[in-house]
C-alpha cells in the first residue's frame, strides 16, 4: 500500500511538471500580466549631484555649504556605482534602483582627519538608512532614510567637476 501511494505521488508530480511546461500562450500571457512589473526610476539619476542638505530631524541636520563654505561636496551616480566627495574624504560603492527603492552598498571610504568632519560624520550616519529615492524634478533628488525626517537632498550640477 505504501509503495502504491509513493507511485501515485510520483506520477502526479511528473504530470504537474509536464502541464506547467506545456501551457498555452494565453495562459502564459495571463500569468505575465498578473505578475508585478518592476519599475525603473522616473528620471535618470546618472551624473553629478551637489549635496544640499543631510537631514535627521528639524533640529539635527548638516548643510555642506554652511559647514565648509566654498567647497563643492557632491555625489556622482554612474551605471551601477556611486561616488561621494566631501571637503577632504570620499565614499564609494555599488547602487541599484528598482521603482522608488534604492540600495547604496558598502564600498571603500577614505579616512583622512579634517578640520571639519561634520559632513563625513553625517554621511556615515545616514547612508546605511537610505532606502527610497524621490526624483522631484530633473534637477532635485531626495534620498530618504528609515524615518520620515531623514533624507539627503541633492541638486543636479550644471557642469560636472571632479
Amino acid at each position: 500500500m505504501n509503495l502504491q501511494i509513493k507511485s501515485l505521488i510520483a506520477v502526479a508530480v511528473v504530470a504537474a511538471g509536464i502541464a506547467g511546461c506545456s501551457g498555452s500562450k494565453e495562459n502564459k500571457a495571463d500569468a505575465a500580466a498578473a505578475e508585478p512589473q518592476i519599475e525603473t526610476a522616473a528620471a535618470d539619476v546618472r551624473g553629478q549631484w551637489y549635496i544640499e542638505n543631510i537631514i535627521f530631524s528639524d533640529s539635527d541636520y548638516v548643510r555642506p555649504d554652511e559647514a565648509v563654505p566654498g567647497v563643492s561636496q557632491y555625489m556622482v551616480f554612474e551605471d551601477s556605482t556611486f561616488f561621494i566627495r566631501t571637503n577632504c574624504n570620499s565614499i564609494s560603492g555599488p547602487y541599484s534602483i528598482k521603482g522608488d527603492s534604492i540600495i547604496l552598498g558598502d564600498g571603500p571610504m577614505t579616512e583622512m582627519a579634517c578640520d571639519n568632519m561634520a559632513v563625513e560624520d553625517a554621511l556615515r550616519r545616514i547612508l546605511p538608512a537610505i532606502s527610497t529615492i524621490e526624483v522631484q524634478s530633473d534637477s532635485v533628488i531626495r534620498l530618504n532614510g528609515s524615518t520620515p525626517a531623514e533624507c539627503i537632498l541633492l541638486h543636479k550640477a550644471a557642469a560636472e567637476i571632479k
